[in-house]
């Protein structure tokens, strides 16, 4: 009987051994659109780091960042498939399901500590829902930014200085449709494309957080910056197929290092604003702030558009504007 035990327990020990040793060699992908120095990137590099440490080997966490899968759609297409692990869409969101659109409507994030509200009130609710529904399951809410507008024409003040300027947006029709209520002309374009465009003057201008206008180089190739805060996008660490064949241990442990990270991005967020505004400044942009009261009264379509067409539309709106403080 005691040779029989001491045979069992060495099976046992092989065999969970041999697991171990077959996880190893299990890649986790992780691929983003930030370029170098940008927040995705660092966000990215840091969860890496710290799933890796946690995992001890038995997957390891591998980040492709600067649009090396692809852009947005490309890899939410290679999530729903299982040929890519995890991404870090934003905007993008809006396309796959129309209620994440709610973080389209101008001006509804006041502040960080709103979205820390928000987060957790409204994202890990309704749009958890929504995203699994569309078969993703996000895992964390990290930042893209409040968004601000850079072009070569001239300073944006107010909605009618935008008119006619081709401005490039992220794909969405949300985008899209408030940028032209505004008089621009926007249009859809990759990230990865957008610095040539307005090199070579395809478009006008560009609306980004400051960081990722910075990171890409835009301000290289833009003359004024106009801080308009018109949007707040989160990015969603996003998992697709593939999930589910992740061993338990493994997701338990991205799922718990990716909301340890949530406020750690925030703080990055905040820290890279205030940087990177001198920065840009500092290297030549002629920096103004926009009539913020103009654009809120010239967006009031828009939220219509979302309370009318989307379902639980206003709820949302009016659960979003119950968390100001």
């Amino acid at each position: 009987m005691k040779l029989l035990k001491t045979a069992l327990v060495t099976v046992v020990v092989t065999f969970g051994l041999q697991a171990a040793a077959a996880n190893a060699n299990t890649e986790i992908r992780l691929g983003h659109v930030g370029g170098p120095g940008s927040l995705f990137e660092i966000s990215a590099n840091r969860f890496a780091e710290l799933a890796n440490e946690r995992l001890e080997g038995v997957a390891e966490v591998n980040v492709y960042g600067n649009s090396q899968l692809g852009g947005d759609e490309s890899m939410m297409r290679r999530l729903r498939l299982g040929s890519l692990d995890l991404s870090l869409p934003s905007t993008v969101m809006s396309s796959e399901s129309a209620q994440f659109a709610l973080f389209e409507m101008p001006y509804l994030i006041e502040d960080r500590e709103h979205m820390k509200r928000v987060r957790e009130e409204i994202v890990r609710g309704p749009l958890y829902d929504a995203a699994e529904a569309r078969g993703f399951k996000i895992i964390g809410v990290w930042e893209n930014g409040f968004r601000q507008i850079t072009n070569n024409k001239r300073p944006i003040v107010t909605p009618e200085d935008l008119e006619g300027i081709k401005l490039r947006v992220p794909g969405g029709t949300w985008r899209i449709d408030m940028f032209r209520s505004y008089g621009a002309a926007p249009s859809p374009m990759s990230l990865s494309e957008v610095f040539v465009a307005l090199q070579t003057g395809a478009m006008d201008g560009q609306e980004n957080p400051f960081i990722q206008t910075y990171s890409s180089r835009f301000h290289e190739v833009q003359d004024y910056l106009s801080i308009s805060n018109h949007v707040y996008t989160p990015a969603y660490l996003t998992a697709g197929a593939s999930w589910n064949r992740l061993p338990e241990e493994v997701r338990t442990v991205l799922e718990e290092v990716a909301v340890e990270m949530e406020d750690f991005v925030l703080e990055e967020g905040q820290r890279l604003d205030d940087e990177t505004l001198i920065k840009m400044r500092d290297e030549g942009m002629e920096v103004n702030e926009v009539d913020f009261e103009a654009f809120v009264e010239a967006s009031e379509t828009i939220y219509s558009k979302f309370a009318d067409e989307v379902d639980g539309g206003q709820e949302m709106i009016d659960a979003v504007a119950a968390l100001r403080e």
